[in-house]
């Protein structure tokens, strides 16, 4: 029977409902796919990926141990990253009648504070799908909350990766507070605290890459895919020695407990190179606890450099620089066709010093009629050092004696160690006055210059020019990294010059000389001690004082400079010993002890065995210096 006109109505009318209700869902699915499609496909990814950070690792500082001689080099760090792992949970995961048993597990196992419980707690509350939870986990913590945590989401159905773990780097050192300063360290939240993680932290840093993890109960909690690798930082060769460093730390750490000082530091360069090869000092700074030193005002300090960011005047240290200058002077007056100002072997009367500018006399620790060049330096003469200096302003000016300071030896200039905040020093200029309005150097000026007064340097400076003296008179750049190749040098001082410096220094370490006490048994060595008063509420405190000794050995081919600097030690004298603040007493032995373990270690043959160098010249120069006093 043919169907009738309302049947075909409703037949019609439902075909055109369902090709309607299919046209809709070609429409929805359009605009699902295609035109949204981007959105969809992210907020899917958001509920069933989460993309983590890959870290990377820092770059690591490595030890130079290829200084010793006759022993292969062998790669040692001075720090290493060391895997830890943050835990993070997906509370939307984890119901909400778990929650609680869950922290409570967890607080047992980290062993975690009631605080750091309550905390916990709250993030398990979130509504997020990624809360961090507990950072810094070791490996052996990692393990025991995956011990705990599989079999217990196994059993009550929750997702393996509700809670999941991100790897991260953590510092850490295997030789404890060696080279603390120097180093420094990262905070937990990857700033660095300063010293050459600061300076060289663009180098040291890497990429972060990404990695993927799937939230599904058949995914464990840390496995993903990596879809960009991170890129590691680099590393860094220092030229500092850590077997040199221990010796170093070891002996400055002794000085200044034997001084009662307030502290001190010990750096010890290759006077060919520039490369330091120990930079200690004490009291010490350990990176691993660095809040317990930031958090106090008073340990703050001892998180810094003090050799660069302290300057100091240099006292006695300053006057093998003097007679440079005025050897330089010598050359400088016979290039114009002029006579010398002095000779070496010269008889000087040295009296009383009365020089211009001055209210008071210049004198010496004790009296003498007559002294040469060498006396003068052995005996650490301040009325010599002035008569020479008066000659040099008299023939070349004020200005020709400061240019030789700054611009030939350097004062005044950072050296450009590769740490943060070092101090230029400061080296006084005619014309320019201090904030109080005086001139900053007046006719006194030149005179005090000559004595390491009224001129601030910090103790890299000190060590560049020392090592002109050890060098044969040429410019090094000191530097933490050890160099590849020997660097081409400008010359600073004529061989000349520096033979007649060497000499003058030599007499200083040995019998009749301020720093007897700084001589190696079986070596040839040279320099010249220093203390000087510090400003104490603006004036010179008769007290406090920073001494210091610098020097070198072995004299002919020297392996290092070394620099010894005792701050404040205790104002007192000794029975049978001396004054014990004198940079003679605290600070030249130091240099005797750890030169001779350093060469030691370094394998240099002793180039005098029989103890003798030097024993005729010696006894010359006292019986002159008898003769003239």
């Amino acid at each position: 029977m043919a169907p009738n006109s309302q049947d075909q109505r409703q037949l019609v009318f439902v075909a055109l409902f369902v090709f309607g209700l299919f046209s809709l869902l070609i429409t929805q699915f359009y605009k699902i796919q295609i035109v949204e499609g981007e959105k969809w496909q992210a907020a899917a990814k958001r509920q069933h990926q989460l993309v983590v950070i890959e870290p990377f690792k820092r770059g690591i500082f490595y030890s130079n141990t290829a200084l010793k001689k006759g022993h292969p080099e062998k790669a040692q760090p001075f720090v290493i990253d060391v895997p830890k792992f943050h835990l993070y949970a997906d509370p939307e995961a984890i119901p909400e009648k778990h929650r609680k048993e869950i922290a409570s597990q967890l607080g047992r196992i980290l062993n975690l504070t009631p605080l750091n419980l309550d905390k916990l707690v709250h993030q398990l509350g979130k509504k997020s799908r990624s809360r961090k939870l507990v950072l810094w986990l070791s490996s052996d913590l990692y393990a025991a909350v995956n011990q705990w945590w599989l079999p217990f989401a196994r059993t009550k159905k929750i997702a393996r990766n509700a809670l999941f773990f991100v790897q991260d780097y953590k510092r850490s050192y295997p030789f404890g507070k060696l080279l603390g300063q120097v180093l420094h360290t990262l905070r937990e939240d990857k700033v660095a605290t300063g010293g050459l993680e600061l300076y060289f932290n663009t180098t040291l840093q890497g990429k972060e890459g990404k990695r993927i993890i799937l939230r599904s109960p058949r995914h464990p909690l840390d496995t993903g895919k990596v879809v960009v690798p991170p890129e590691h930082g680099k590393d860094l060769y220092l030229s500092v020695n850590h077997c040199l460093q221990a010796m170093a730390e070891e002996e400055i750490a002794k000085a200044v407990k034997n001084a009662n000082a307030k502290g001190g530091w010990a750096i010890m360069m290759d006077p060919r190179t520039g490369e330091i090869l120990t930079w200690a000092q004490y009291p010490f700074f350990s990176p691993t606890y660095y809040p317990d030193y930031f958090n106090d005002p008073k340990k703050r300090e001892d998180t810094k450099l003090r050799a660069v960011t302290d300057p100091y005047e240099p006292g006695s240290t300053m006057k093998p620089i003097t007679l440079a200058v005025c050897l330089k002077a010598n050359a400088e007056l016979k290039r114009r066709g002029k006579p010398p100002l002095f000779s070496p072997h010269e008889k000087v009367s040295i009296g009383v010093g009365h020089f211009a500018g001055r209210n008071k006399p210049l004198k010496d620790l004790q009296h003498h009629s007559f002294l040469n060049m060498y006396m003068g330096l052995q005996k650490s003469s301040n009325v010599y050092m002035a008569k020479m200096i008066q000659r040099v302003i008299e023939r070349l000016g004020d200005a020709w004696y400061r240019e030789v300071l700054s611009q030939g030896l350097g004062f005044g200039e950072r050296t450009g160690i590769e740490v943060p905040a070092e101090s230029p020093g400061l080296v006084p200029l005619p014309g320019r006055k201090h904030p109080n309005g005086t001139l900053e150097w007046s006719k006194a000026t030149p005179y005090s210059l000559a004595m390491g007064h009224n001129i601030l340097v910090n103790s890299l400076q000190m060590l560049r020019v020392y090592a002109l003296f050890a060098n044969g008179g040429y410019e090094v750049k000191p530097t933490l990294l050890r160099t590849k190749e020997r660097p081409s040098l400008k010359r600073v001082l004529e061989p000349e010059i520096v033979q007649e410096i060497k000499t003058a220094m030599r007499f200083v370490t040995k019998p009749g000389g301020s720093a007897a006490k700084a001589n190696i048994l079986g070596y040839t060595s040279a320099g010249k001690t220093g203390t000087s008063e510090k400003v104490v509420n603006g004036v010179y405190s008769k007290k406090n004082h920073i001494s210091t000794f610098i020097g070198f050995a072995p004299v002919t081919n020297p392996a290092f400079v070394l620099l010894i600097a005792i701050d404040e030690p205790e104002h007192k004298y000794i029975p049978g010993v001396g004054k014990n603040q004198l940079g003679g007493q605290c600070c030249a032995p130091v240099f005797r002890e750890l030169g001779l373990r350093a060469l030691q270690y370094l394998g240099i043959p002793p180039d005098d065995p029989e103890h003798t160098a030097w024993k005729e010249e010696i006894q010359k120069l006292k019986a002159l210096y008898t003769e003239w006093n």
